[in-house]
């Protein structure tokens, strides 16, 4: 199981925010990095929606679908929030260019890490990170997805953890659907 594999994991989790959202009904949104315009705007309004119904949105905080998650939870927040795990220290901004949602996460949302403050994010901390938020969350939503993905990496971790899994389905040209096809395929919600 992909569970077994992870087996050297640092035992804390580090928090800045408002630690209220762990107790919140939680759905997990992962996606695409380079996602499309549609899935983009599809990520923002379900996250939305989620929060709008007092439900936390768990994501990575990576470009594409991620950011577009977490954005969403923000202009829906009536109960809701979001909840940013990382996958370096809670001081790295990663990538650079979130580093403004990040810290806007840290104040007004949740932001955890596993990792030391210091430690900047490798590969191989991002399956971590994907098992995290898998685990913060009672169903995780992939967006759009390649066959070899972080994403599906994060719905393996759910499907394990006996989490709901769903996808968006999308055009079987686009290998940004590919992923997410195939989880349907496989019995994906």
């Amino acid at each position: 199981s992909l569970l077994g594999q992870i087996e050297n994991a640092p035992p804390v989790l580090i928090v800045r925010g408002k630690r209220a959202l762990f107790r919140q009904p939680a759905v997990a949104m992962v996606g695409a990095r380079n996602a499309s315009a549609a899935g983009i705007r599809l990520a923002r309004q379900i996250a939305m929606e989620l929060a709008a119904e007092g439900i936390a949105v768990v994501s990575g905080l990576a470009r594409g679908i991620d950011t577009a998650a977490h954005e969403g939870a923000f202009t829906g927040e009536r109960g809701g929030g979001t909840i940013a795990v990382i996958a370096g220290g809670l001081d790295i901004a990663y990538p650079p260019e979130n580093a403004a949602l990040q810290e806007r996460i840290a104040g007004h949302g949740l932001l955890v890490a596993e990792q030391p403050p210091g430690l900047e994010p490798r590969a191989r901390h991002f399956p971590y990170r994907n098992r995290i938020i898998a685990g913060l969350a009672a169903a995780t939503l992939v967006v759009e997805a390649a066959p070899r993905s972080g994403s599906l990496i994060t719905a393996r971790f759910a499907a394990d953890y006996g989490r709901d899994v769903m996808a968006v389905p999308g055009s079987p040209l686009d290998p940004r659907a590919q992923g997410c096809n195939q989880l349907i395929r496989d019995g994906a919600i």
